[in-house]
């Protein structure tokens, strides 16, 4: 669960509204660190391949179907997800990820 400044925000709730965009292969949302609000929403997505996406359009496809707190504030394009040896997604290190993307793209964590 992500708590953005006292909501709670079910990631998978999230994921399940991104499959339904065109070009997204995969995609997981997790928590990135925010000095404002705790926790602001982050989404880490694998394009099928061929596909140019910029996290404008992520963001513009949830406008007005989704609660506007809920929409990523974050986009990360990425190969793969971190995994453990089982095969299952470790979501805390995508959090420690976004902090690396962030910085690696100039983006200042607000």
């Amino acid at each position: 669960m992500i708590i953005r400044g006292g909501e709670n925000i079910y990631p998978r709730e999230i994921e399940e509204f991104l499959y339904h965009m065109p070009g997204i292969k995969d995609v997981q949302v997790a928590a990135v660190p925010s000095k404002k609000y705790g926790e602001a929403v982050g989404a880490f997505i694998i394009l099928q391949p061929g596909v140019k996406m910029l996290p404008e359009d992520v963001q513009e496809f949830c406008r007005g179907k989704i609660a506007r707190y809920k929409i990523p504030k974050y986009v990360f394009f990425i190969d793969q997800f971190p995994l453990t040896g089982s095969g299952k997604i470790q979501k805390f290190k995508l959090k420690e990820m976004s902090l690396d993307l962030c910085r690696q793209q100039g983006i200042e964590v607000i």
